[in-house]
């Protein structure tokens, strides 16, 4: 059965590719985004767009809603260590906002964005969702923040809610992809050193405890990424709060990533030593196991190269519409 979804974020990149698949198994869908970081291009041809900031989500979410899937945050480990009062106001205030909308509104489901940065450094590989919950930083703070806050929701007001905690999330899906300005992901920036845009890739660290001794990371594709959203809305139900991790429960060292990328792009992909970077754990790998159970999920597009190739196609036409 159709239904009218909002997408907090939905300019930017994951909540972009979830809403186009949301349009294309039959559901209406508004958008609402304030493009500090999305872009209005990104927002798929057939949802409507809402430009606001969810802090004024009283004023701005749609009557006949059936439910609300929430990427709106702010998401740079670094800046959140300089700007934390950013965080806490934009992930946590926000979301509050959001919730005290939805009440009034009688919306009574939701699929929340959630992260592995809530874990911290991890204390098993792969990480399972009942693992110690301490992060490293102002934004995993804010995220389990969140979690938490939504736990309350649901056992007070009978919210059904989940939270999905991804990992590395890459590739693309057709007209759309990754496009952050700066750019801190590992994946489009050894695809930027390719295109010329930098001259090499810093490798930071190379002595860790892996085959190859550098840093171990779970990589999903976007698409698979945005099939767990849409089943989530399914299994959302009654006063509960489900968290599942989501990610291939393999992970690819990132030497194996830039080998992928040389392979895909014909280019040489220079790179240089740096030292390693406070805070990173040496394997990062997630347990999806309770996704696969409960929401009847399973990855479909888990070849490193493949995931690559979607990203390097999406790079490439970006470049080419700059022209």
């Amino acid at each position: 059965m159709s239904g009218h979804y909002l997408v907090t974020g939905g300019a930017g990149y994951v909540g972009s590719v979830v809403t186009a698949h949301l349009l294309g198994a039959g559901h209406r869908v508004t958008v609402l985004d304030d493009l500090s970081t999305g872009f209005r291009v990104a927002v798929p041809e057939g949802a409507a767009f809402i430009e606001g900031r969810i802090q004024d989500a009283a004023a701005l979410l749609p009557d006949g809603l059936d439910g609300v899937l929430h990427f709106a945050a702010s998401s740079q480990v670094g800046e959140s260590v300089e700007k934390p009062e950013k965080y806490w106001g934009n992930n946590v205030g926000g979301t509050r906002a959001l919730l005290d909308a939805m009440r009034e509104k009688g919306i009574g489901r939701l699929v929340f964005s959630s992260t592995a940065a809530t874990y911290g450094e991890p204390v098993n590989t792969p990480i399972v969702e009942t693992d110690p919950t301490i992060p490293t930083s102002p934004y995993g703070n804010t995220k389990l923040a969140v979690d938490h806050m939504i736990a309350d929701e649901c056992r007070a007001h009978g919210l059904a809610a989940v939270s999905l905690r991804y990992f590395n999330v890459a590739g693309a899906y057709g007209d759309f992809g990754e496009r952050h300005d700066p750019e801190s992901h590992l994946i489009p920036i050894v695809l930027q050193v390719a295109q010329g845009r930098r001259a090499a890739v810093s490798v930071f660290g190379e002595d860790y405890a892996t085959p190859d001794g550098t840093c171990v990371r779970d990589y999903i594709h976007v698409a698979d990424l945005a099939e767990a959203h849409l089943l989530a809305l399914k299994a959302a139900a009654g006063s509960t709060h489900l968290i599942c991790n989501l990610g291939n429960g393999t992970g690819f060292s990132v030497r194996e990533v830039i080998e992928a990328a040389r392979k895909v792009t014909g280019h040489a992909i220079p790179t240089e030593s740096g030292p390693r970077r406070a805070g990173d754990p040496a394997v990062l790998v997630a347990s999806a196991e309770r996704a696969r159970q409960a929401l009847g999920w399973q990855p479909s597009r888990t070849d490193l190269t493949g995931i690559v190739a979607d990203a390097w196609a999406f790079a490439q036409q970006l470049a080419e519409a700059a022209r």
